[in-house]
């Protein structure tokens, strides 16, 4: 046994059974060169705008990744020893400390990522060990300064077709101003990310919406002229190319209140005395609200609810956002999503997209909704789930009753970009394996299968998201 050898299997994440792997493999050989549609992420504009090289192997790999950093942090390694809030950490030994931990993410999606990453993208040989961590380090920062590592390279090696970041309605979006003026044909296009200017416990909510009057010139204290200012805001995001908008609450709660008691909340909300059921009703009318827009302007709305944000009080308040201390909470969308259906939930122009971090909504409520609910999608595999297990596991929970084409393929919700063909790859193998059940079981022909796999990949992202 050669332990300290790097190599893919060509038949990894394919079912075991001798009968429904070569149908699997079949299956994912015609969609394994799809090109990529990546319709929700995390990542930087500025990669593609300025078409820079990346450092070295830290900044790319290690401190955008914070499924790494929270696995790490987990085993007792400070975050600033990873370069996490101090600049002054040495990239190198960031990077030593790292892959004298990587077997800690032994059977985790993460190492999968990288070790195709290692392999596929730097040609890696041998595992990331402590041994290896130099010869890791070297080889990866020396091929970052080639001109065929730079990101729009890198964006055209990976068959992306199209990548959509998320930004905040107070960004000037001059990186992708940036990117349509460079001639570059690749198509990167931003999400309308209202969170900071729609929930009153966001820090800094009052300061955001004094920024957001003088970026709309409407008086953003004002329910009217405030509700203005997003229209205004998803008009500008729309002629930069945005198709979508994305909505982060805690939960999937949605209200419909009279717009005098609209007006009356946003009042208390301003003056910034109001209650915790308070700013959850108003994220709550603010939902319904943004429904209420995209079924106006076309744009597909996006709700990612079910996070608790910073649950680690002390990490949030030394290193701010995104730093691994988000927590999956219990989710109700049956009841919560109630006010906005009852509204809007018959209405084919609007597209809703649903995702989860609670399992065990997945056949109970998401895919009934989903499965009546015309305005309604379902957004698999998002962030904890986006593993092989999770991907499964939604596919088993919500085909029999909201069949595939109320789902809308593969979401990678990634900061990292190398790890985008890595998560697709992977998403592709799961979704081939569980079609090629369906075949061996005569419950999909072979040639439904096989169109299936494509729609999976490519055509539903495409279609769903207007892209």
């Amino acid at each position: 046994m050669n332990n300290g050898k790097l190599e893919l299997h060509p038949n990894r994440l394919f079912p075991a059974d001798s009968k429904i792997r070569p149908i699997a493999r079949e299956l994912y050989k015609e969609i394994a060169k799809l090109p990529i549609i990546s319709p929700h992420g995390h990542t930087d504009p500025k990669w593609w705008a300025t078409d820079a090289n990346f450092g070295n192997a830290s900044e790319l790999l290690l401190k955008p990744d914070h499924y790494v950093l929270r696995m790490l942090y987990s085993q007792g390694v400070p975050l600033e020893s990873l370069g996490v809030g101090n600049s002054e950490i040495d990239p190198r030994a960031a990077w030593r400390q790292f892959a004298e931990h990587y077997y800690l993410f032994r059977g985790t999606p993460s190492r999968m990522w990288l070790d195709w990453v290692f392999a596929e993208v730097f040609a890696m040989e041998v595992r990331l060990s402590s041994e290896t961590s130099d010869m890791y380090f070297d080889k990866i920062t020396e091929c970052l300064a080639r001109p065929e590592f730079r990101p729009r390279a890198l964006f055209e090696r990976f068959s992306i077709e199209v990548i959509t970041t998320t930004e905040d309605p107070l960004d000037p979006l001059q990186h992708h101003h940036t990117i349509r003026e460079s001639g570059w044909p690749g198509r990167v296009i931003t999400a309308y990310r209202p969170d900071s200017v729609i929930d009153p416990e966001f820090e800094g909510f009052h300061e955001n919406l004094n920024k957001f009057s003088e970026i709309t010139k409407e008086d953003c204290f004002s329910w009217k002229n405030y509700l203005a200012a997003h229209r205004k805001r998803r008009a500008f995001f729309a002629s930069m190319g945005a198709t979508s908008t994305d909505h982060g609450h805690p939960t999937a709660l949605t209200a419909d209140l009279a717009p005098t008691e609209a007006e009356a909340l946003f009042a208390k909300v301003t003056r910034g005395s109001f209650t915790q059921a308070e700013a959850e009703l108003f994220r709550a009318q603010m939902l319904t609200e943004m429904a209420a827009m995209s079924l106006d302007d076309g744009l597909v709305m996006q709700l990612h609810p079910g996070s608790f944000r910073n649950h680690n009080a002390k990490l949030f308040d030394k290193f701010g956002r995104d730093n691994g201390a988000d927590i999956p909470m219990g989710t109700d969308y049956v009841n919560a999503l109630k006010p906005l259906l009852d509204r809007f939930g018959n209405e084919t122009a609007l597209t809703l997209i649903l995702f989860t971090l609670d399992e065990s909504t997945y056949s109970r409520e998401l895919a009934p909704l989903a499965g009546h609910y015309p305005c309604l999608r379902l957004g698999p595999a998002w962030w904890f789930h986006d593993s092989p297990e999770g991907m499964l596991r939604f596919r088993e929970m919500t085909t029999e009753t909201a069949g595939f084409y109320n789902t809308v393929g593969f979401n990678d919700d990634t900061r990292a970009f190398l790890s985008i063909p890595a998560r697709h790859d992977v998403a592709r193998r799961i979704d081939c394996g569980f079609l090629a059940r369906m075949v061996a079981e005569h419950r999909l022909e072979d040639w439904e299968a096989a169109v299936l796999a494509k729609d999976l990949a490519y055509n539903l992202a495409k279609k769903a998201y207007k892209l």
